[in-house]
C-alpha cells in the first residue's frame, strides 16, 4: 500500500494511499456480501493486523465507509454494516454532501465576491499566510484544519459577519468533507492549493466576478471529486 506515484513509459501510475486501499478492500467486501447488512466489522486492532497498517489508518477508512453510508459506528459496540451499497449522497457529520455544497455555493461564492470589494490589508495578509502554510504543510490533519480556516477567512473578508458565522457553524462538516475528498481524490490536495491561490489572487485584484467564479470553480471541483469517489473507489486496487 504505497503512498507515492510512479512513472512508467512516460505515464504516471497512481498508487493509492494506505487508507484508500483499506477503504476500497472493505467496501468491496461489503458490496460482495463478505460482510452482510447488520453484521459487525472486525475490530480496529484486527483490521490493523490483517492489512498491516496502523490503527489510525483503519480508523480513517472506517470513517470513510460511514461517510459513504455503508456503516454506522456504535459507541462501545463497534462498526456495523447498514448498506451493501455506497450512498450517492455521502454524509459529513449531520449534513449530506448535497446539502452542504448547496449552502456553501449560496454563501461562499457571493462572500468571495464581496471580499474582492471589501477586504482589508489585514484580511489579505491572513489569507496569504494561510495559503503559504497550506502549501508547505506535510501533515494531512493540520492541512484540513487550515483549509477550514481559509474558508472562514474568505467569508470574514466579505465584510459581512453573517457570512463568517454561517461558515463557522458548518466548519466541522467542512473539515470532515475536506479530509474525505483530499484522502480519496486523485491529487486533490495539490489541486485545492492551486484553486485557493486563484481565489486569493482574484480577491486581491478587486474583481468581484473573478473571485466569485474562482470560488464557484473550487466548490465545483469538490463536488466532481465526491461523485468520482462514490462511483469509482470500489474499483481501486
Amino acid at each position: 500500500m504505497n503512498l507515492s506515484d510512479r512513472q512508467t513509459g512516460g505515464q504516471v501510475i497512481r498508487r493509492v494511499s494506505a487508507m484508500e486501499a483499506v477503504l476500497a478492500h472493505l467496501r468491496t467486501a461489503i458490496e460482495g456480501g463478505e460482510y452482510a447488512v447488520g453484521e459487525k466489522l472486525p475490530s480496529e486492532a484486527t483490521l490493523s493486523r490483517e492489512y498491516e497498517v496502523s490503527r489510525s489508518v483503519v480508523r480513517e477508512a472506517l470513517r470513510g465507509l460511514q461517510a459513504l453510508g455503508m456503516t454506522v459506528s456504535r459507541t462501545g459496540k463497534g462498526t456495523f454494516v447498514v448498506s451493501a451499497q455506497a450512498a450517492a449522497n455521502p454524509t459529513f457529520g449531520p449534513y449530506s454532501a448535497r446539502d452542504l455544497l448547496e449552502v456553501r455555493r449560496h454563501v461562499e461564492v457571493p462572500a468571495a465576491g464581496y471580499a474582492a470589494r471589501r477586504h482589508t490589508a489585514e484580511d489579505l495578509d491572513a489569507l496569504t499566510d494561510l495559503l503559504e502554510r497550506m502549501e508547505q504543510e506535510a501533515d494531512d490533519t493540520v492541512w484540513v484544519a487550515l483549509d477550514s480556516l481559509f474558508h472562514i477567512a474568505v467569508a470574514r473578508a466579505s465584510g459581512n459577519p453573517v457570512f463568517g458565522k454561517v461558515i463557522e457553524e458548518i466548519r466541522e462538516a467542512i473539515a470532515t468533507q475536506s479530509a474525505f475528498v483530499n484522502q480519496l481524490g486523485n491529487d486533490r490536495r495539490s489541486a485545492s492549493n492551486t484553486e485557493h491561490r486563484r481565489i486569493v489572487e482574484a480577491i486581491a485584484s478587486g474583481s468581484s466576478g473573478a473571485a466569485s467564479d474562482a470560488m464557484g470553480a473550487h466548490l465545483g471541483h469538490v463536488d466532481d471529486t465526491l461523485v468520482d469517489i462514490v462511483g469509482k473507489n470500489s474499483k481501486t486496487k
